[in-house]
């Protein structure tokens, strides 16, 4: 639970047709009509549940022109399909990603989240693995990718650093393309794990367009939760700094930030829209590359007498205040 995509080349003749052949069907590739790069600002969609909201109405709503569309699993094997049950191309969700391009969007389709079968696991090598997102690019001509390791996935060394190893394997084949890695965080910074695949994304040589995390459901931590995210936002630029060699500046703009709106998994958490505020300004004056949020479902309050959950954020808001927000980031 988030950096300037030129588009990808098209597919060879050759390449077109054995994807034909092999039944694979070609979304349209549309031509995103913003001029922000790809992930900067596109705020996460569920559309396998929490009530999700027509991407077009929440465009025409709020000038939002990006969604992370969520989550790309496996179906028990290496074979990627939408919440590792719905078929990759035909049905409702290339209708949606079909929608939002017409509307002049486009989308980052991201991987894994915290249930479900991750392709990360049920692939059993790099190369497996790359070939499993390399289906995902080619059917809708991604522009760009999000990989939400958490859970098991983030916790074995060794997915850990197969993810890494696909992810170099795609960003050679894909000249252009913007790989964002997702994952949780302490309030100060990236914890273990997370710090291991910065690590070794370094040490593959990977350029990683947007390391980001999630500073949410902390359990206990002193501040509004604008501020601790600035201070988690600065652990992970310094870890960046540090893999990398990259200078402060440099560091800013390869990390990004991925928030959760209203009330969180924790019950005594909330993120409020003046944290965004301090969020988006933080971003703005640090030129992040991605500011997110969990999300689009979950931007509207809920009915009366019922608490935070898929489909409402469990706090006092207008519809889409949160959206809106990160629809302003510009970089």
């Amino acid at each position: 639970m988030a950096s300037h995509a030129p588009s990808r080349p098209l597919l060879t003749l050759a390449a077109t047709a054995a994807l034909a052949l092999s039944g694979v069907a070609l979304a349209p590739a549309g031509q995103a009509a913003t001029t922000d790069p790809v992930g900067l600002n596109a705020p996460y969609e569920y559309l396998g549940w929490g009530n999700p909201q027509r991407p077009a109405d929440v465009m025409a709503a709020t000038g939002v022109k990006q969604f992370t569309l969520a989550f790309m699993l496996s179906d028990g094997g290496c074979t990627p399909k939408w919440d590792g049950s719905r078929a990759l191309t035909g049905g409702s969700d290339q209708s949606a990603i079909n929608a939002i391009r017409a509307a002049g969007g486009d989308v980052v389709v991201s991987f894994g989240g915290w249930s479900g079968n991750k392709l990360g696991e049920k692939c059993g090598s790099a190369s497996a693995l790359a070939g499993a997102y390399q289906k995902v690019i080619d059917a809708y001509r991604l522009k760009a990718i999000d990989i939400d390791i958490e859970n098991t996935e983030v916790a074995d060394a060794g997915v850990r650093q197969r993810v890494i190893s696909a992810l170099k394997t795609v960003k050679t084949a894909n000249p252009g393309i913007k790989e964002y890695v997702t994952f949780g965080t302490t309030p100060s910074g990236p914890d273990s794990a997370g710090l291991d695949l910065i690590r070794k994304g370094a040490a593959a040589g990977l350029a990683v367009d947007g390391w980001t995390v999630m500073p949410f459901d902390f359990g206990s931590h002193s501040g509004s939760m604008g501020t601790v995210t600035t201070k988690a936002a600065d652990g992970l630029k310094n870890a960046v700094a540090s893999a990398y060699g990259y200078d402060s500046a440099t560091a800013y703009r390869h990390i990004g930030i991925s928030s959760m709106n209203g009330r969180t998994d924790e019950s005594d958490e909330t993120v409020s829209t003046g944290d965004f505020t301090t969020m988006v300004n933080y971003a703005k004056a640090h030129h992040l590359a991605r500011f997110t949020f969990w999300a689009v479902n979950r931007d509207r309050p809920c009915p009366s007498g019922t608490g935070a959950g898929d489909s409402c954020s469990g706090i006092s808001q207008s519809p889409y205040a949160f959206t809106r927000i990160v629809a302003g980031y510009h970089g």
